[in-house]
């Protein structure tokens, strides 16, 4: 019970970074009815683009004090230019296809955008170590937290923030509000939804570019083939938090990050039951958690039961 604290924080870190990625899945859902499977490597891009920044860009010795802004502006740059080129020439065409055509694409596309990463950055073949914030850690009781984690938990409630006052305040907002609830009327209405799409696609992915800099920082180091495990936990915490509800996102990343951890942190202690509590039984816990909420509550925490679209 001492460490209880301990992995309650981790969880809830954690859990922020599945909520910054899951927004990108939950908006562009909540607006084309598209699950793109390819995110979690829009997230991945970003880390190296932020990376690209810091090693390639920026004078040798620059402080990360310096370097971290920028660096977020690259990760940011690069995750939203990926996400608009993404839309513009492998969905939208497919925009008025049967489903399983743009579904098929955005698994294609993950693949695609590993491998280009694998090919043409320098060193991609093995994990590339990531700049670190100095200092830390830092002590709060029981409580240890990373200098990296110090980003994480000032990002994750800025970045909602800002998304929140977006959606509620600002034109094109509410004009996204009005094609997620109907597409045909808000064109009708004057809306030029194809623009709304786009922008959609590239707040997800702007998202995404933090979360990449957050697991950048958190972990240390950053590979091609991180946005794969990670973008299918953030497509289960927006299913958990009820795909298309942006706030959900978040909270379903909370709830699938507490979960994870205290499942791997205390499951061992289970008399017979301790090589399920290993830190490679983390993801399996992670589904496990998805399938109970499919089973008792298919629309998700915060979602709702709603009929399909013509």
């Amino acid at each position: 019970m001492n460490e209880l604290p301990q992995q309650l924080v981790n969880g809830l870190l954690l859990g922020a970074m599945y909520g910054l990625v899951a927004i990108g899945y939950t908006m562009v859902y909540g607006i084309v009815q598209l699950i793109n499977f390819a995110h979690g490597e829009i997230f991945m891009t970003g880390a190296f683009g932020a990376l690209t920044v810091y090693a390639y860009i920026l004078p040798d010795g620059t402080s990360m004090w310096i370097a971290l802004p920028l660096m977020l502006i690259g990760a940011i740059v690069v995750a939203v230019l990926v996400a608009m080129g993404a839309e513009r020439f492998a969905y939208r065409p497919l925009r008025t296809a049967p489903r399983l055509a743009p579904l098929i694409t955005a698994i294609g596309l993950s693949l695609a955008l590993q491998q280009a990463v694998w090919a043409w950055y320098p060193d991609a073949k093995s994990a590339r170590t990531f700049p670190q914030i100095p200092g830390g850690p830092f002590h709060l009781g029981n409580v240890t937290i990373q200098t990296g984690d110090i980003f994480l938990i000032c990002a994750a409630p800025v970045s909602m923030a800002v998304l929140a006052y977006f959606v509620l305040r600002t034109r094109t907002g509410r004009g996204m509000q009005a094609t997620a609830q109907d597409p045909d009327t808000a064109k009708l209405m004057g809306i030029n939804t194809d623009r709304i799409i786009v922008v959609a696609f590239a707040l997800g992915a702007a998202f995404a570019a933090v979360g990449g800099v957050a697991y950048g920082l958190k972990y240390g180091q950053i590979e091609f083939r991180m946005g794969f495990i990670l973008g299918l936990k953030a497509f289960t915490a927006a299913v958990l938090g009820g795909i298309g509800n942006i706030y959900g996102a978040m909270i379903g990343g909370v709830v699938l990050g507490i979960a994870e951890t205290l499942a791997t942190a205390y499951i061992a202690d289970i008399p017979g039951m301790d090589k399920f509590g290993s830190q490679s039984w983390a993801d399996v816990w992670a589904f496990v958690l998805l399938i109970l909420v499919l089973l008792f509550r298919p629309q998700g925490l915060l979602g709702e039961r709603v009929a399909d679209r013509a």
